[in-house]
C-alpha cells in the first residue's frame, strides 16, 4: 500500500502543475434525472414508486480537453440515463433487516439480512477513494483526481457476469440494481449515508447461512483468513485448487486486476477424512476496467508505475499486471497445478464461453448500456476468450517461477529429488497416516527457486539427486525439533541448497551442497499466514 499511495501522490502532483483548485462539491447533488420528480421523492415512499431514472456518475461528465489528459474511460456509461427499482427494505428478498455497516475506504455498504438468515451486501454503485489518502489531502484537489478516476470503472460489469460465471463452473452471485428513496428512513442511523443513491444488492455468502444449491454439498462457508488459519493448522484441510485456478482464469478473461484475499469466500466441504475449500468470488468492481486512454493516465499504467492497473482490451498485453493484487493468495492456493493443468482448465473455460453465452450475458447490460459499448464488449470478450491458454500459461510461469511448498502445524515430511537436470520432484507425506498429500515435478526452465516451509511440529526433509544442473532448494524448518539431510549433489561451484533454522533442537545433516543459514533468532521461522 505505501507504494501505491506514493504512485498516488506522484499522479496528484502532476495535477498540481495542471489544474486550479478543487472543485467544491465533487459529487452530483442527486442521481435523479428529472428535478421535478426528484422533488416528489423526497415525500414518496416505495409503495408509491416502482423505478426511477438515474445517471449513476453524472459528476464524472468532462469535457475532451479534460479527457485527453485523464482519459474518456466510462464517463459516457457513468452519464447514461439507466431506469432502476426502488428499493424497499419491508418487502425486498421477502423482507430484511439490517446486520451491521460494511464498507471499506471507498464503498459504503450494509450487511442486510432476510428472516432466514440469508445475509445480503447493500453496496454503493459510485466509490469515494479519498479515504485512501493521508487526512491532509483528503479536502483538497488529489481527493478530486482520484474521485475522477472512478469512471475507470464500468458501474454495470458485475450484473453481466452471472451468466458466464454459471456457464464456466464458478460459484458467484447475482447481483440486482436499486435506488434508495431520499425520504426513506428504513436505514435507522445510517439514513444519510444511504438515501439518494444507487446500489447493487447481491447474495453475501460468508456463512452456513448462506449456503444454497449452488455450492453443492457444501457444510460451511468461511474468509480467507479463516481458511488459510485451517490450512497451515490442521494436516486434513486442503484447497482446491484446480477449481481456484479455473476462477483465477475467469479473473484474467474479465479483466479483473484486483483479486486479494479479501475478495473471496471458501465453500468448506468435508468427505468424511478431509475437509476442502472452494473459492467464491466476490467485489467485482474492476471487471472490464479501462485506465489508459488519457496521456497522463497512459503514463501511470507502465510497468514502472501503477502497473496493475490493466486496461481491459482484446488482448492480454500484461498478464503479471492483472496477477499483483492476489499474489499473496495465489502463492498459497496454487502451488500444485502444471502447465498441463493450467492448459486443460483454458480449454474447458473456452468450450464453456461460447458465442452464445458472451452474447446473452452482455445482453444483460441495461439498453442503452448495451447501445453504447454492447458490442464492443462482446468482441473484446470473444477475442480473450480466444487466447485464453496463451494468457493461462503466463499466468503459469509467473507462478512456477518461485513456489512455496507449505507444510502445517502438523508433522509432515518433505521429499525432494533432483531427478535430473531440467526436473526436480516433491513430496509431502502426512506423517499422522503416511499419507501423500503434496507431489509436484518442477522444471528448471520454469522455476529458480522451490520454498518449503515446514511451519510448527518436528518435521523431516531430505533432498537427494545427483546432476549436473539444479533447481535453488530453500527449507524454512519451522517451530518444532526438525531433521534435515542434504544428500544431494549439483555440479558447479554455486550450492543449491540452503536451511534456514534455528541452530538448536534441530538434527541437521549438512552435505556439500548445503548452504547454512541456521541462526539462533528465532523469527527465521516467521511465514505470513494470512496477510497480516
Amino acid at each position: 500500500m505505501k507504494s501505491y499511495h506514493l504512485h498516488v501522490l506522484s499522479l496528484a502532483c502532476i495535477l498540481l502543475f495542471s489544474s486550479g483548485c478543487a472543485r467544491r462539491n465533487f459529487f452530483a447533488k442527486t442521481p435523479v434525472i428529472d428535478q421535478a420528480h426528484y422533488q416528489q421523492l423526497k415525500t414518496a415512499s416505495p409503495a408509491d414508486v416502482d423505478s426511477v431514472t438515474v445517471m449513476a456518475g453524472q459528476h464524472y461528465k468532462r469535457t475532451g480537453f479534460h479527457n485527453f489528459f485523464w482519459g474518456k474511460h466510462y464517463r459516457e456509461v457513468w452519464t447514461t440515463p439507466v431506469t432502476v427499482s426502488v428499493f424497499d427494505m419491508k418487502t425486498a428478498k421477502g423482507g430484511l433487516s439490517i446486520e451491521k455497516l460494511g464498507g471499506g475506504m471507498q464503498t459504503t455498504s450494509l450487511t442486510l439480512i432476510d428472516d432466514s438468515g440469508f445475509t445480503y451486501a447493500l453496496r454503493s454503485l459510485d466509490k469515494d477513494p479519498a479515504g485512501i489518502l493521508p487526512k491532509f489531502w483528503r479536502n483538497t484537489f488529489v481527493a478530486d483526481v482520484l474521485r475522477d478516476q472512478t469512471s475507470a470503472i464500468n458501474p454495470y460489469a458485475a450484473f453481466v457476469l452471472p451468466t458466464m460465471a454459471e456457464a464456466a463452473g464458478i460459484p458467484h452471485s447475482k447481483p440486482e440494481l436499486v435506488y434508495v428513496l431520499p425520504s426513506d428512513t428504513t436505514f435507522g442511523e445510517y439514513s444519510d449515508r444511504f438515501q439518494d443513491r444507487v446500489f447493487m444488492i447481491e447474495e453475501k455468502y460468508n456463512d452456513e447461512r448462506t449456503l444454497t444449491p449452488m455450492l453443492g454439498n457444501a457444510v460451511d462457508i468461511a474468509s480467507s483468513k479463516k481458511m488459510l488459519k485451517k490450512r497451515f493448522g490442521d494436516d486434513d484441510h486442503f484447497i482446491d485448487q484446480r477449481e481456484f485456478a479455473r476462477a483465477r482464469l475467469f479473473d484474467l478473461f474479465i479483466n479483473d486486476w484486483d483479486r486479494h484475499e479479501g475478495q473471496w469466500e471458501w465453500a468448506v466441504y468435508d468427505d468424511g477424512n478431509n475437509k476442502h475449500y472452494r473459492a467464491i468470488p466476490k467485489d467485482r468492481d474492476n471487471t472490464f476496467f479501462k485506465f489508459d486512454d488519457g496521456v497522463i493516465t497512459w503514463l501511470f499504467s507502465r510497468k514502472w508505475a501503477i502497473r496493475k492497473f490493466e486496461t481491459f482490451g482484446p488482448e492480454y498485453r500484461d498478464v503479471y499486471a492483472l496477477m499483483m493484487n492476489a499474489s499473496f493468495i495465489d502463492q498459497r492456493a496454487l502451488t500444485e497445478l502444471t502447465a498441463e493443468d493450467y492448459q486443460q482448465i483454458a480449454t474447458e473455460l473456452q468450450t464453456s464461453l461460447t458465442d452464445e453465452v458472451i452474447e446473452r450475458a452482455i445482453r444483460q447490460f441495461p439498453p442503452k448500456v448495451y447501445e453504447h459499448l454492447g458490442e464492443e464488449t462482446i468482441s473484446i470478450l470473444k477475442s480473450r476468450r480466444d487466447l485464453l491458454p496463451q494468457a493461462a500459461h503466463a499466468f503459469y510461469l509467473h507462478l512456477a517461477e518461485n513456489p512455496l511448498v507449505i507444510g502445517t502445524d502438523t508433522e509432515e515430511r518433505f521429499e525432494v529429488e533432483r531427478l535430473n537436470d531440467e526436473e526436480t520432484a516433491v513430496k509431502v507425506i502426512r506423517l499422522s497416516d503416511d499419507q501423500q498429500v503434496y507431489h509436484r515435478v518442477f522444471k528448471r526452465s520454469e522455476t529458480k527457486q522451490i520454498t518449503l516451509h515446514g511451519l510448527a511440529e518436528d518435521d523431516e526433509f531430505e533432498v537427494s539427486g545427483d546432476v549436473n544442473k539444479g533447481i535453488r532448494v530453500v527449507i524454512v524448518g519451522g517451530r518444532g525439533e526438525d531433521e534435515i539431510k542434504d544428500k544431494s549433489s549439483v555440479k558447479g561451484w554455486r550450492r543449491k541448497t540452503i536451511v534456514y533454522d534455528t541452530k538448536r533442537g534441530n538434527e541437521i545433516e549438512f552435505g556439500p551442497e548445503t548452504v547454512d543459514k541456521t541462526t539462533s533468532n528465532v523469527k527465521v521461522h516467521a511465514f505470513d499466514r494470512e496477510g497480516h
